[in-house]
């Protein structure tokens, strides 16, 4: 994997003291690269080879003087939320960067929207590629979701849909850009705390985990933050990415039961996995959706054009989840997601 990092390029990380962007410029910086984030400061960056620009990804047109006298070879934009940040993204970095990375998700498919109940017809078939049918409506989440999720995170504005993304960097020529669609990430610093809700049960030596029985075969695309890092950082210094749309993620997809599983016994569970039928399954733990609709998707394209290789194999990505689940739980803890007493009546 070393001699994709031959040449030498200067990188610009919009968003690159994140989740994601931490690692994206931790591996390009350790590979000899000038690496540079713009973020709004409010933490001081570990690497002392990164420079630090200052600025507001909400108000990016403000930092084009110093995007430009950075003059990047490649921008990667890890926090883009909406149509009109990408055409602000490329006013400022045209004629000023040849390249442009874009982080994308999965929800761009139109089995996003069949999951939520918003696309009429059949299910979408699986697994999903690059050229698999993109959603027909915009905008799935609603504003109350939407306002729930940039108390999350707090670049996503209210028109957040990576569609309109999508749309304006593809008719782009100047700059070219590179479109990667994220799976469900996990690993240290998930804000979403993925794999908690396990975690929590196992400390908390629960007998039984409750599963509903949709919910337990559900498969989705997951991917650990350190991989997807060297996914994003393979598609940074690759020429050979430029114009191209990318699916991110593991290249086999367990079902949601069999990630449980392997979380219970890397955290030294031995109680018993329950499956429930849905009417019996406590309200809080009942699937939302048409989880008839799984969201697998098809990894090969990266892997064959780029030789992207996974540097963390599962087992240890899980050993570093739970360790850090366990250092750092939510705060607060919602008491109603973890209704042991509905629990246990549910299995009796």
């Amino acid at each position: 994997m070393a001699e994709r990092y031959i040449v030498r390029v200067r990188v610009l990380v919009i968003g690159g003291s994140g989740f994601i962007g931490t690692h994206v410029v931790r591996l390009l910086a350790e590979h000899g690269h000038q690496v540079a984030v713009l973020d709004r400061g409010r933490s001081p960056l570990p690497d002392p080879r990164v420079h630090h620009l200052v600025g507001d990804r909400v108000h990016l047109a403000q930092s084009a003087a110093l995007v430009r006298a950075f003059a990047p070879d490649v921008v990667v934009d890890a926090i883009l939320s909406s149509g009109r940040q990408a055409e602000e993204l490329l006013g400022v970095v045209r004629g000023a960067a040849p390249r442009v990375v874009a982080l994308s998700s999965m929800d761009v498919y139109r089995s996003c929207g069949v999951l939520h109940g918003l696309e009429p017809g059949d299910l979408e078939p699986l697994p999903l590629t690059e050229s698999s049918a993109l959603r027909t409506r915009l905008q799935t989440y609603p504003p109350a979701q939407i306002a729930m999720l940039q108390q999350v995170f707090g670049w996503l504005d209210d028109e957040y849909d990576k569609i309109p993304v999508e749309r304006a960097l593809g008719r782009s020529a100047d700059p070219r850009a590179t479109i990667l669609r994220l799976p469900m990430v996990y690993g240290p610093g998930d804000k979403l705390h993925r794999f908690h809700p396990i975690v929590k049960r196992v400390d908390d030596r629960r007998p039984a985990i409750v599963f509903d029985e949709g919910a337990a075969a559900w498969r989705a695309t997951k991917g650990y933050v350190e991989n997807v890092a060297a996914a994003i950082a393979a598609a940074v210094v690759d020429e050979r990415a430029a114009g191209r749309v990318y699916n991110v993620g593991e290249p086999d997809t367990l079902t949601e039961m069999e990630w449980a599983r392997a979380i219970a016994r890397a955290a030294g569970w031995t109680g018993r996995f329950v499956t429930v039928l849905h009417e019996r399954t406590p309200e809080h733990l009942r699937a939302r959706g048409n989880v008839a609709q799984h969201w697998v998707a098809d990894t090969t394209r990266i892997r064959e054009e780029l030789g992207f290789r996974e540097p963390i194999d599962r087992d240890e990505a899980i050993r570093r989840t739970i360790a850090w689940e366990r250092a750092h739980p939510p705060d607060p803890i919602d008491p109603r997601q973890f209704d042991y007493a509905a629990e246990d009546a549910a299995v009796t």
